[in-house]
């Protein structure tokens, strides 16, 4: 049964009765559902679980938790299943394509949820270790941007080796990337870098 039949068969619940506030009911503020609502007005109560989301989900087989369980496990309030959240590999495997939103009956934006986790997880100290070296290529990308203005492959390259210490892979084909142009010793600085650089101070 979907949240609208339930409607039919129980009209004397509304919408406003099935997703009252945080600020109207008595909820621990400390969870996560209660965070997501705050910062980004989403409420998990909202999911009914058809699933949807870890149907469409490119990387759903990868993840230790689905889409649609973490909204379940945000569901239920616990700080035990918010730590399981907190600590998981899936949080750090989305890729933010937005297909779970475009399918999503109740529109909920699952890809700023995942960013927000992402953020907590990292505040918190509590990075799933499988995803250390997605956070070392996040850096090194973002570094590359923070220098020079725009993308630095040769850069970014060396920084995320450094970082993650994964020194031999893919080495075998650095000859023939530079034989084709497609990585530059020397990397292209745009003009007004001081106005990205104000941006990633806004960030910190």
């Amino acid at each position: 049964m979907n949240v609208y039949s339930f409607y039919v068969f129980f009209p004397v619940l509304n919408k406003k009765n099935i997703y009252m506030s945080h600020t109207e009911t008595l909820t621990e503020e400390s969870t996560l559902a209660y965070s997501l609502e705050k910062h980004l007005d989403v409420l998990s109560r909202k999911c009914y679980q058809c699933g949807k989301c870890s149907a469409g989900c490119p990387v759903a087989n990868e993840m230790d938790l689905s889409p649609s369980m973490v909204m379940r496990l945000l569901q239920t309030e616990s700080q035990a299943n918010d730590e399981k959240i907190l600590r998981s590999y899936s949080i750090w495997l989305c890729v933010t394509c937005e297909m779970c939103l475009c399918r999503c009956p109740m529109e909920i934006d699952i890809p700023s949820v995942m960013d927000f986790l992402r953020q907590k997880s990292l505040k918190e100290k509590k990075v799933n270790p499988k995803a250390n070296n997605i956070i070392a290529f996040h850096r090194s990308f973002l570094n590359s941007i923070r220098l020079t203005g725009r993308l630095f492959e040769l850069g970014l390259t060396l920084d995320y080796k450094r970082r993650s210490l994964t020194l031999m892979q893919d080495i075998p084909l650095a000859p023939r990337m530079i034989s084709r142009g497609k990585l530059h010793f020397i990397p292209e600085i745009i003009k007004g870098r001081a106005h990205v650089g104000k941006i990633f101070k806004k960030t910190k």
